[in-house]
């Protein structure tokens, strides 16, 4: 990325030629290319962007509606890098045990927020890290390859490494009930070998409250929601940015239910705030009952 500074030049998931000096210690020689990577603008350095992970086969987003709730705009933020660097996502809806606890209104908010995702495009699987409830699945679909697990502080990321890679002992700790918050667990991205999984390895990265956008354009932000880029033939210009344009597929699709408005809005929100720095997590459809 020509012009781009970023706070770690070798991340993790890089391939390496190193060699060996004489105190046995290492230094890196050379970075093989990178055929993706998931950045994120740097949280205290504006002008500098911080590479996450490279080389991701699956990134998967933990999400919670409750304890603590994740914003749909820090989840589009998220698939919106993904999408701009070739990321497939997959998005974990964890702690469905707790949401079946609290009754018809917490399943209603689950299942809207699967409909809007999977309608949009996305792999949507509800789990439990804490009681194995569809783990099992991730597993099969983890037995190759480099995963990213990503998402807030609080949603549980430690406690599924633990599940999906027994002996792993992550930290885990419980979420503040005053700020519905979690504490951070994770200080730095890790990767880890999956037991019976040659080749399957994760990536576990400390919990991100923010999600600014790095190298992505204004004017082709839209490309990067799959459901409005899949419409733009169908709009009258080819250029159109789906705003106030005539003859707008994508507007015509909100009053149809074929885009959702949630999603629209969070869009948006992100032109609206393109030149004011970095992306913090917003939205309108909170988590939460």
């Amino acid at each position: 990325m020509e012009g781009l500074r970023t706070t770690n030049p070798v991340a993790v998931g890089d391939g390496v030629t190193w060699t060996e000096e004489e105190d046995g210690t290492g230094v890196i020689t050379e970075i093989a290319p990178r055929r993706n990577r998931i950045i994120r603008r740097s949280v205290n350095l504006s002008h500098e962007a911080h590479v996450v992970a490279s080389n991701v086969d699956r990134a998967w987003l933990v999400v919670t509606l409750v304890e603590p709730a994740t914003s749909s705009g820090f989840v589009d933020r998220f698939l919106v890098t993904a999408e701009a660097y070739g990321v497939p996502t997959t998005l974990l809806f964890n702690k469905v045990d707790v949401l079946l606890q609290l009754g018809e209104a917490a399943e209603e908010l689950l299942a809207s927020w699967m409909t809007m995702y999977s309608e949009a495009g996305y792999e949507c699987l509800p789990i439990s890290a804490k009681e194995g409830i569809g783990l099992d699945e991730v597993r099969q679909r983890m037995n190759s390859g480099i995963h990213l697990v990503s998402g807030h502080s609080g949603v549980g990321k430690s406690t599924l490494l633990n599940a999906l890679i027994p002996g792993l002992e992550q930290k885990t700790a419980e979420v503040s009930d005053v700020h519905d918050k979690g504490k951070h667990t994770t200080t730095f991205a890790e990767m880890f070998p999956i037991p019976d999984a040659p080749g399957g390895f994760i990536i576990d990265t400390p919990g991100i409250k923010g999600f600014g956008l790095v190298r992505i354009e204004k004017e082709t932000l839209h490309h990067h929601f799959p459901e409005m880029f899949r419409l733009l033939p169908n709009c009258k210009f080819h250029n159109c940015r789906h705003l106030n344009e005539p003859g707008c597929a994508v507007r015509k699709g909100l009053e149809t239910g074929a885009v959702d408005d949630e999603r629209y809005r969070n869009y948006c929100n992100m032109v609206e705030e393109f030149d004011e720095g970095p992306y913090r997590a917003g939205g309108q459809r909170e988590g939460g009952v």
